[in-house]
């Protein structure tokens, strides 16, 4: 039940911001629709804690800035790399093994690697994903281990 709560929060809270309406009438079509995404969600049975998953959402605010960070670090390196051809490229493709335990952590893994210049996740197949680096920093870099351990973290496994 409290994932179907969170869910309907999340859906006015959404509904509202991009409404941006106070009328009674509109406020309270909003709500219906909520409501009625809920209720067909719970009817379908994906109202779960992978669906809605409060634990991660509460930690995700430590891991956006550790994320934009290396995003920036890595948006440095590559446009250095462009801008000096003396400085090496060595692409390879690498499969770094994951730690986290729900299929959306991984993905969230996956994604914060494409999301970082420089490295592009290719495959995502049980707790290994198949990663492209343009050099060999990036790949040593992921695997260290260091971002699979910040995504565990975020996930609520310390």
């Amino acid at each position: 039940m409290k994932y179907s709560v969170s869910l309907l929060l999340v859906l006015c809270v959404v509904w509202l911001s991009w409404s941006g309406h106070f009328t009674p009438l509109l406020l309270g079509l909003g709500l219906a629709s909520c409501l009625l995404v809920v209720l067909i969600s719970r009817r379908m049975r994906i109202v779960d804690r992978e669906g809605t998953p409060l634990e991660l959402a509460a930690r995700a605010p430590l891991y956006a800035p550790w994320l934009v960070w290396q995003v920036f670090k890595a948006n440095v390196d590559v446009a250095r790399r462009i801008l000096s051809p003396s400085l090496p490229i060595s692409p390879r493709v690498i499969r770094v093994k994951t730690s986290q335990r729900s299929d959306l952590a991984r993905v969230i893994y996956a994604n914060s690697i494409t999301l970082t210049p420089g490295t592009v996740s290719l495959t995502l197949e049980g707790d290994v994903i198949e990663v492209h680096a343009l050099t060999r920093e990036a790949a040593e870099e992921l695997e260290s281990g260091k971002m699979d351990r910040r995504v565990t973290r975020t996930e609520g496994r310390d």
